[in-house]
């Protein structure tokens, strides 16, 4: 009995060895190809699951097009492996530790600096090179040599944004933050500062809980103190409930939020109180110049299979509208920095892509990509959008020296 036993448990471990060929950085698929897996750290659920999944889909296409990569002579399979982080810091931890036994070799994510902070250590400790797509606050890459990033950061979009309001002619402004919320108190302080120094009065200074429904009593301090701009980096969840219950107050002045605010469904829940709203982001769409990689994201590589581009990929694959965010764009980028990066080291070792990664220049869709010595993307300009006739709608690109 106790061999029988014996042999059913052996049967049971090479089993499940077996079921999990595909879970090494580089190992072999049970079709017998060699795989290398880049790990997904995003949420696609929680508070932040709108904008986590758009990345997603930006980081999904582009292996759908760059789906193989040549290492050492030999052609290796690049696999997903994607993980939800739940927009949660002690989840967060979860997902990365998930990520990290599961033997990737490069980690893309996440939507939400407050996640990236919180893993961020571990992806470190373990010598895995992460690369966020929108993460902005500093403190993701801050003292990290093992975090990149795709995007702008958070001192820069304050200062954008800052900026937009002395070149509009307001002179009166507002803040609404997020407590405990790394991106939006994070934002929303840079913001501030850039006012103090553009001459701008801060006339109101608002902070708000997590999970947050009313917004009222915040907003009737703010009404009495009549800015001309209230700027309110915060979630997609909650941007709709401060637009909505601020024209319901008669609040008539602009309003604006950070990157985030750049999706879709905000304009849909809002049910007209976003028309006007302006946001500042990292990327706008125009097929009729887009040349190069942006040509490929945006029209296909003419291979068939995505020859539609991406917009036609979230209708027909995702069944999603065909704005396209920046933050997918991001993503898209983020993937392709993962997978030049193992290009150029020839190797699925973490500590080798991280270094190729500090040498790394290309372009993607977003314009030249490269990182500076605290890995963060090497970029001077931001997009800003506004709300017109229910869409997002290119106002102005602002640059900053």
């Amino acid at each position: 009995m106790k061999k029988f036993l014996s042999l059913v448990l052996t049967l049971v471990m090479a089993l499940s060895l077996v079921a999990c060929g595909g879970s090494g950085s580089a190992g072999k698929a049970t079709s017998g190809e060699k795989v290398i897996r880049i790990g997904v750290f995003e949420p696609q659920t929680g508070e932040n699951g709108g904008g986590g999944i758009q990345e997603v889909y930006g980081i999904r296409y582009a292996n759908k097009i760059y789906n193989t990569i040549k290492i050492g002579g030999e052609d290796y399979k690049v696999e997903l492996y994607e993980v939800d982080n739940k927009s949660d810091k002690t989840e967060a931890v979860n997902a990365a530790q998930k990520l990290i036994a599961g033997k990737v070799s490069a980690i893309l994510g996440s939507y939400g600096s407050g996640v990236s902070i919180a893993a961020g250590e571990y992806f470190k400790e373990a010598k895995i090179p992460a690369i966020g797509c929108s993460c902005t606050n500093p403190q993701v890459t801050n003292g990290n040599e093992y975090y990149f990033r795709t995007c702008l950061l958070d001192p820069f979009q304050g200062t954008v944004m800052s900026s937009y309001c002395k070149n509009h002619g307001y002179s009166k402004v507002a803040v609404i933050t997020q407590l405990g919320d790394d991106y939006s108190e994070g934002l929303g302080g840079f913001f501030v500062k850039a006012c103090e120094k553009n001459g701008i009065e801060v006339v109101a200074q608002e902070k708000f809980q997590t999970n947050e429904q009313d917004f009222k009593a915040i907003l009737t301090n703010i009404k009495g103190k009549e800015p001309q701009f209230i700027f309110a980096p915060s979630s997609i969840a909650t941007a709709p409930l401060i637009l909505s219950q601020a024209r319901e107050l008669g609040i008539t002045c602009q309003i604006g939020g950070g990157d985030t605010w750049e999706n879709g469904t905000i304009i849909e829940n809002a049910h007209g109180a976003a028309e006007g709203m302006v946001v500042t982001t990292f990327y706008e769409a125009n097929p009729a110049t887009a040349t190069g990689e942006e040509a490929v994201f945006l029209k296909g590589n003419g291979n068939g299979e995505t020859a539609t581009g991406f917009s036609d990929y979230l209708v027909n694959v995702e069944k999603q509208p065909k704005d396209i965010p920046a933050v997918s764009a991001l993503g898209y980028d983020a993937y392709l920095a993962a997978y030049k990066a193992i290009e150029a080291a020839q190797s699925t070792d973490g500590e080798a892509i991280r270094d190729a990664l500090t040498k790394l220049t290309f372009t993607g869709v977003t314009g030249d990509i490269s990182f500076n010595s605290d890995g963060d993307a090497n970029k001077n300009a931001a997009y800003v959008k506004e709300v017109t006739d229910n869409k997002f709608v290119f106002k102005e690109i602002v640059k900053i020296d």
